[in-house]
């Protein structure tokens, strides 16, 4: 599901970019480490500040980084139009179909995404099938905790079924063959969930 206009501003916004890059990234990095050449799959890139930590920060080798919207693909483009092809490739897609080959990822990257996904466990699915034994799934994700509240159901639009508390979530990683153990937390007072997961 695309994000409804007040979304799209508010994660458009420099405040969404500083949490980002600021406390974000740091957080997953300390729970994951870094990809230092790897091969990496980022899920929702938005406008791709996410994108740009995963090169810098992470140390990726090469991201593909897809969105659903491709106003946003439009906006990644022209904000990381420095980097080359060889090392960056954006897509418009949809994480629950993923055109991506069994195995072909070390790491995929999930920037709060999949809470936007009707069936989100289809997301998880894929995001386990294209990574490769040992891969990792660096998540942040936003739990029905936030999303019942006042201001999401009126100002934001989210499926209203199927959605997740973090041990809900992170349950179903473990279930998927995705193995988190206790590599995780939840921030907000558990509207939020981070962690890191590899693949058996």
């Amino acid at each position: 599901m695309k994000m409804n206009n007040v979304e799209k501003f508010l994660m458009n916004s420099p405040i969404r970019a500083a949490f980002q890059r600021w406390y974000e990234a740091p957080l997953l990095e300390r729970l994951g480490g870094r990809t230092e050449g790897l091969k990496v799959l980022e899920v929702g890139c938005g406008r791709g500040v996410g994108t740009e930590e995963i090169l810098n920060r992470f140390g990726a080798g090469e991201v593909h980084a897809m969105d659903v919207d491709p106003d946003m693909i439009r906006r990644a483009r022209a904000r990381l139009v420095a980097y080359p092809a060889e090392r960056l490739r954006l897509s418009v897609g949809d994480v629950t179909r993923l055109d991506s080959p069994d195995a072909c990822y070390d790491a995929v990257f999930d920037f709060a995404i999949l809470h936007h996904v009707p069936v989100w466990q289809d997301g998880v699915a894929e995001i386990h099938r294209v990574l490769r034994p040992g891969g990792r799934f660096y998540f942040q994700e936003v739990t029905r905790h936030f999303l019942d509240k006042w201001f999401a159901r009126t100002c934001l639009e989210h499926p209203v079924e199927n959605r997740f508390t973090a041990q809900e979530f992170v349950g179903e990683l473990e279930r998927q063959g995705i193995r988190v153990g206790k590599n995780w937390v939840e921030r907000g007072g558990g509207d939020y969930v981070f962690g890191v997961g590899e693949v058996a």
